[in-house]
């Protein structure tokens, strides 16, 4: 017969791909989560993982027990969330990846207020770019992301919160200061600084200026960063401009705005959203969170309307 931990434990070996660091993840000794794996492939009659390779990886029928474990505990844990739904407790685990051009200017404004609301809610927040937030939360190893929409894939659902304005931060004496708006075709200039591959930041960059990577001609060298904010000081020190999120403002001085500048017709705006699995089950969590994020934002943020969206993945 399977149980319940005998799939846990084979969800615990995919992800960790070593028998020793899920036992360790489970709380168990390895011969124990060893031992328990070999017998419900005994009892199924099958192999699910291909021992002879490191490290290990499941076989294609392991690869699809271990799809279908995921929906089975998923689906268990559930259980628990209905009472406490039912008892209108506020209760459980809420594990959240936010990409790093929203971490530093939004977790600080939300993430406090969420735990001391809710203290029985045990949270852990991570940083993490775009395609890992949503290969984690396919394997459910997170249970929300912060993240930049629309991606359209059907295994996720998307809960747009707000949506702020993309912004031109440039050098004091940068030509681009002098305009008191700008539009997308001023930026399309080999002067702009940008995140590294793998941040959604820097398509939408590309998407809304048509520019490409690998434009550093005019730039003193080539560097491209994972932090916005190293290279806002990049800018500050070398020249060149680059782009920035709308809620970066916040956490500037009077001086340090004087050398943003907004886009006058176009308005492009990120939508962001909390996505989560689409068989995930921790919906009160979620809407709490989501609740929480559209409280602390600026209330112009709410509205979608003030600009049009611009995508990152098409």
């Amino acid at each position: 017969m399977v149980t319940l931990t005998q799939l846990e434990y084979i969800i615990a070996v995919d992800e960790c791909r070593h028998f020793a660091m899920a036992a360790e993840k489970c709380f168990v000794t390895q011969p124990t989560l060893s031992m328990q794996i070999k017998k419900l492939e005994e009892d199924l009659g099958v192999l699910i993982f291909d021992r002879s390779r490191q490290p290990v990886v499941p076989t294609d029928i392991g690869a699809r027990l271990i799809g279908q474990a995921r929906l089975a505990v998923a689906a268990t844990r559930r259980l628990q969330e209905m009472i406490n739904e039912d008892r209108e407790e506020v209760a459980g685990s809420l594990k959240i990846g936010i990409i790093p051009t929203l971490a530093p200017y939004l977790l600080p404004m939300f993430i406090g207020d969420y735990i001391r609301k809710y203290p029985a809610v045990n949270v852990e927040v991570e940083e993490l770019v775009s395609e890992e937030i949503i290969r984690r939360l396919k394997c459910d190893t997170l249970d929300a992301g912060v993240f930049v929409t629309p991606f359209r894939d059907d295994k996720i659902i998307e809960r747009p919160v707000f949506y702020e304005q993309m912004m031109v931060y440039a050098h004091p004496g940068h030509e681009l200061l002098a305009k008191p708006a700008l539009e997308p075709s001023d930026i399309a200039t080999p002067e702009m600084w940008m995140l590294g591959d793998g941040h959604c930041f820097r398509d939408q960059v590309i998407n809304l200026c048509e520019t490409r990577s690998g434009h550093h001609g005019v730039l003193p060298f080539a560097f491209e960063s994972n932090s916005l904010d190293t290279l806002m000081k990049i800018v500050d020190r070398e020249g060149g401009f680059t782009l920035i999120p709308e809620l970066a403002l916040l956490y500037m001085g009077e001086e340090k705005r004087r050398q943003v500048r907004a886009f006058t017709s176009y308005h492009p705006l990120r939508e962001v959203s909390v996505i989560y699995s689409r068989h995930y089950t921790k919906q009160k969590l979620i809407e709490l969170l989501c609740a929480e994020i559209r409280q602390v934002v600026p209330p112009e943020m709410l509205n979608k309307e003030r600009g049009r969206i611009v995508e990152w993945r098409k």
